[in-house]
């Protein structure tokens, strides 16, 4: 059996190969390998191809496929499923594509490629050299191929071939106003607002003398038009070059176009992992935030072909190794005993990855030693050549900012390049230009816009002229200053938030003395084991001030950038990306957003997502916060971020975890507004159980915590001058299923207060024998009192919660609305008129004239007084003889 295929994500130019592929083997199934772009399923719909032998690939018999026939790739992984026929010996494959030489191409015992506009001119001229005749429809499927990947012979890729082809197809009958309609059309809403996006975020960087524009966008889902719309963004701004990332269902898409022969952007493809034409390329980086994906291309972008050295000529040799089964431990043993830096983790002659000495060291501190090194190797390793040139080295070991790259002879690994080797010969020979003074400022790399119109209506004015006063402080001092983390956030999810943090590229705490000296209404309290302080306003407002001093080097061999990287690695340490923005309030630039990692994007997408794969191994509280700001924003954590949850959970990175930390993050998650929701999604991730095990949140669980969610509703809009530990209802809630014993040992396990764990013991009790009175039936007010007057407000709402009758909750609320502020008439002074001695007779006739008037067994004064005589007359008379 003979089977034809293509790329997934086929085109029109990859359905006419196919086509014409047919007619050079006329007995071939044809067969899709994945999806189509929608231009494509559309066509479908409405044409003829349902005559052609097109086979889904789920209904191809694999083990009768004899030879594979590629059209418009040669690159396995770019043919799904149909790759392990590329693997299978027994398989003869040609190709037929227009695309450049890749790694990844398959081994082809026949091939034709040639560099066209279209990978369907080819199969044309072999169509006309063998005198194969075409019926209208199937010239117009054929010419339809030639007028999409040419842009309708505006691209600079377009050759003569594609004219002649395209000719060709003309006479035999191919209809124009077909391909006009097909190629022709109106954009979708999605598409408008992409294309929309790819003109705003646009920005040009000059790259070495060169100006280019690069985009950055993202979406939940796949787009499959991307590379269209580049190409008409281009088209509109008359660009030159024009490089776009987009974040799509988790991975990043580098579309690339270049009119410029100093631009190769198949090179820069190719640099990072992709490939195409000098004119036209692309990539698709897994496994990397936008951020690292920028960085990457960026560092690309940074090299000069320099082909007087090669890898072999850098090279270290032999090289030590280690297997991915490797534990941590005895890796780090191997890199102390032969004092290097990084380990190729390898499995037979093939490279899986590399481990460094920081990695090792700082999973050991998380006492991780005992794990195989495959769990956190960095598997971004791309090995090149012997005979690479030295631009490849420098794109290898710059792009990826690895400090080793495998170097290949054969299939087989005979040297390693590390940092340290392309360093001194870049200083010897330098690749790479010197930054330019612009690239050199505080800010490059960073996202930036002026938000002060939002500063200006989201913070009263009163804040925004203490802001610029910082800012002027901090010109005469010499430091930059940034409002930082959770305020600037919440200025773009429109949410009031005056906890305003502040970093300084400086002395924090001097520069907190200088506020202090220059307003006479802040004090300063100082941290100096942490280098940080607070300014604390006499009007409330508390500001504090942290200190950011790092170094980057943006470059091999250049100069430190201090005043970039040392805020950009201050807002690395932070814990999501949404909160790593900055504003910086020096005069000159107040009020521009610096957004190193792409958090305004991640707050415009709704995004959770970290900014390095040991985050929650460093700090697992991270995990709850994760799920706080999901569910207090609407937001949803990344698949990258959650998959790395479940890696922490698999570890048991939470065993070290002291119970006190435990009980912080479990108040402040029940503190929210949605703490249901957040106790629901930690059961989706089984975090719950790390909690307790038997907390379950099964859907009598949660009907509970419906009812006290609407039980402090009322609560809160009956007693707005009451407080309340809304927590500790929700965790009420929370552990109604435990016995007391399970109770007592949760609460232990939480390191609570002993004050609070007996107040939980004894509380809890209480409430719950009331309740069961009240679903007796019918109490009498009197009884409702004394039942319920020592229970705490929490453990109140918890019966009305639990109560499955109405009169059990109108009992709780009869208490708090009225029965509370019920008192006998009479007092002391009253029953001594009458002639009773001071004693405990007291405190006997009182409580039985506040049960009368509860029970309304004594409405008036005059009731009360008739009450005393008639029930204690006779202690009286006996006192007074």
């Amino acid at each position: 059996m003979d089977v034809i295929t293509t790329h997934v994500n086929a085109d029109f130019d990859a359905l006419a190969s196919m086509l014409a592929a047919a007619k050079l083997y006329p007995e071939a199934m044809l067969v899709f390998p994945g999806a189509q772009e929608r231009n494509l399923r559309n066509f479908f719909v409405e044409s003829t191809c349902y005559f052609y032998n097109f086979v889904k690939v789920k209904n191809l018999p694999f083990d009768r496929v004899r030879r594979l026939i590629l059209v418009d790739t040669r690159q396995k992984d770019r043919i799904g499923p149909l790759g392990e026929l590329a693997d299978n010996p027994l398989v003869e494959i040609h190709a037929f594509d227009h695309h450049p030489d890749s790694p990844t191409d398959v081994a082809a015992a026949m091939q034709v490629v040639e560099s066209t506009g279209a990978t369907v001119t080819i199969l044309t001229r072999l169509l006309r050299e063998k005198g194969v005749e075409l019926g209208e429809d199937e010239a117009t499927l054929l010419a339809l191929g030639i007028y999409e990947d040419t842009g309708n012979f505006t691209f600079v890729s377009t050759t003569p071939q594609d004219y002649e082809a395209a000719a060709w197809l003309l006479k035999q009958g191919a209809n124009l106003n077909v391909v006009s309609s097909l190629i022709t059309r109106e954009l979708t809403a999605d598409e408008v607002g992409l294309l929309n996006d790819l003109i705003h975020e646009a920005q040009r960087v000059i790259v070495n003398g060169v100006e280019l524009v690069i985009c950055q966008v993202s979406r939940d889902r796949y787009l499959p038009e991307l590379a269209v719309l580049v190409h008409r963004f281009m088209d509109m701004d008359n660009l030159d070059a024009i490089l776009v990332l987009a974040r799509m269902e988790e991975r990043v898409y580098l579309v690339a176009r270049s009119r410029l022969p100093q631009v190769d952007v198949g090179q820069i493809a190719k640099s990072l992992g992709g490939g195409g034409h000098p004119t036209a390329a692309s990539a698709t980086l897994r496994d990397l935030t936008l951020v690292e994906a920028r960085e990457r291309l960026m560092t690309a972008l940074q090299s000069h072909i320099n082909p007087s050295r090669h890898a072999r000529d850098l090279m270290t040799s032999p090289v030590i190794t280690v297997e991915p089964a490797t534990s941590i431990q005895e890796a780090h043993v191997k890199l102390t005993r032969y004092n290097i830096n990084v380990l190729p983790v390898v499995n037979g002659e093939a490279v899986l990855g590399i481990i460094s000495r920081q990695t090792v060291e700082k999973a050991i501190y998380h006492g991780l030693e005992n794990l195989p090194v495959s769990e956190y190797m960095d598997q971004r390793v791309q090995p090149i050549a012997v005979d690479a040139n030295l631009a490849a080295v420098e794109q290898a070991v710059v792009d990826r900012r690895q400090r080793l790259v495998p170097v290949m002879d054969q299939g087989r690994m005979v040297g390693v390049i590390t940092r340290t080797d392309l360093l001194n010969t870049l200083i010897e020979h330098p690749v790479i230009n010197e930054p330019s003074a612009d690239a050199l400022s505080a800010n490059a790399g960073a996202r930036q816009k002026n938000v002060t119109s939002l500063l200006r209506e989201r913070l009263p004015r009163p804040v925004i002229h203490i802001l610029q006063q910082l800012g002027r402080l901090a010109d005469d001092l010499g430091y930059s200053v940034y409002l930082v983390g959770g305020s600037v956030r919440d200025l773009f999810l429109r949410r009031s938030n005056l906890d305003l943090d502040v970093v300084v590229e400086g002395d924090g705490i001097l520069f907190a003395r200088a506020v202090a000296q220059e307003r006479k209404d802040v004090r300063v309290r100082a941290h100096k084991k942490f280098n940080t302080a607070k300014l604390i306003f006499s009007d409330g407002l508390i500001m504090d001030v942290a200190t950011a001093r790092l170094e980057y080097y943006q470059s091999p061999a250049a100069l430190p950038v201090v005043e970039m990287s040392s805020i950009k690695l201050d807002l690395y340490r932070r814990d999501f990306t949404i909160n790593t923005l900055a504003v910086k309030l020096n005069a000159d630039s107040f009020g521009t957003l610096i957004d190193f990692f792409d958090g305004s994007r991640d707050i415009k997408e709704k995004a959770i997502r970290v900014l390095h794969n040991l985050s929650f191994v460093e700090d697992p509280t991270r995990v709850f916060r994760a799920v706080r700001f999901e569910q207090r924003f609407g937001f949803r954590i990344g698949k990258l971020t959650e998959g790395l949850i479940k890696n922490a959970i698999k570890i048991d990175a939470f065993r070290r975890l002291s119970g006190r930390r435990f009980l912080g993050e479990l108040q402040q998650m029940l503190q929210e507004e949605k703490a249901v929701d957040c106790l629901g999604r930690l059961k989706d991730l089984r975090l719950l159980e790390l909690f307790h095990p038997k907390l379950k949140l099964e859907p009598k669980d949660l009907a509970l915590m419906e009812e006290l969610e609407q039980a402090l509703a009322w609560y809160h809009l009956s007693f707005l001058e009451h407080p309340l530990r809304r927590w500790l209802v929700i965790f009420l809630g929370l552990c109604d299923p435990l016995k007391d014993e399970d109770m007592e040992a949760f609460c232990r396990r939480l390191s609570m207060p002993d004050k609070l764990r007996l107040e939980i013991v004894e509380m809890r009790g209480l409430a719950l024998v009331a309740l069961n009175r009240f679903q007796r039936g019918p109490t009498p007010a009197s009884v409702i009192y004394q039942m319920l007057k020592s229970v705490r407000p929490e453990y109140l709402l918890l019966i009305m919660g639990k109560a499955s009758l109405p009169a059990a909750k109108k009992a709780v609320s009869q208490y708090l609305t009225s029965l509370v502020k019920v008192r006998p008439s009479l007092g002391g002074g009253d029953l001594l008129a009458l002639g009773f001695a001071p004693g405990p007779i007291y405190r006997q006739i009182l409580d039985r004239l506040l049960a009368a008037r509860l029970d309304q067994e004594a409405l008036t004064r005059e009731d009360e007084a008739a009450l005393v005589a008639r029930e204690f007359g006779a202690q009286a008379q006996s006192e007074a003889s």
